[in-house]
């Protein structure tokens, strides 16, 4: 597989799964990668992306539904799930989404957003330019592996700190960690 920023991330998104957990909701899922793995712990996954064309290159898995939907308009019920992913997905509708994701975590659940911001100040560049050598090792040491994902791509209009604002006041209690490879990670516990 081709390296890939947020395959880079699944290890620590599958450690917030709550133990015990059931149910789940993959929101942008792409090609379903993760939600396959989400899966493979024995969850029972709901798998969302609007693109139709990264639904069909999914293909059927074991465990997973997938749903050719947007998450802004796709009937949410209410404590249903109890994890929630969002990778690199957020930045695709309303931040204010997380507020009906927030409302469609069971009681323990996590939700847990992969998201990309948008570089604005100082220390956003430094860590940006602390990120290009590692990335290009890491894409060279992938080099020829897989496929490129066939997902649309939108920059981010947020800034990090417009998310750690945003969050404060939709997502009371959520810790919000700026990654390398232009990322942030929120987890939200309801």
């Amino acid at each position: 597989m081709a390296f890939s920023h947020n395959d880079h991330y699944h290890g620590r998104l599958l450690r917030l799964v709550p133990r015990g957990a059931r149910t789940a909701l993959d929101v942008g899922c792409g090609t379903g990668g993760f939600a396959r793995r989400l899966a493979g712990l024995g969850l029972e996954v709901d798998a969302v992306d609007p693109a139709a064309e990264v639904i069909e290159a999914a293909g059927p898995a074991p465990g997973v539904r997938y749903h050719h939907a947007d998450i802004t308009e796709m009937e949410l019920p209410a404590g249903r799930y109890d994890y929630i992913s969002c990778l690199a997905s957020i930045h695709h509708v309303p931040f204010g989404t997380v507020a009906r994701l927030r409302d469609a975590l069971a009681p323990g659940g996590v939700l847990a957003v992969l998201g990309c911001y948008s570089e604005v100040s100082a220390t956003d560049h430094a860590w940006s330019l602390a990120a290009i050598p590692v990335n290009a090792a890491a894409r060279l040491a992938m080099a020829g592996r897989g496929t490129p994902s066939p997902a649309p791509v939108k920059q981010p209009e947020m800034s990090l700190a417009e998310i750690r604002r945003e969050a404060a006041v939709l997502l009371p209690g959520a810790t919000v960690r700026r990654l390398l490879f232009w990322r942030y990670l929120l987890v939200y516990g309801r």
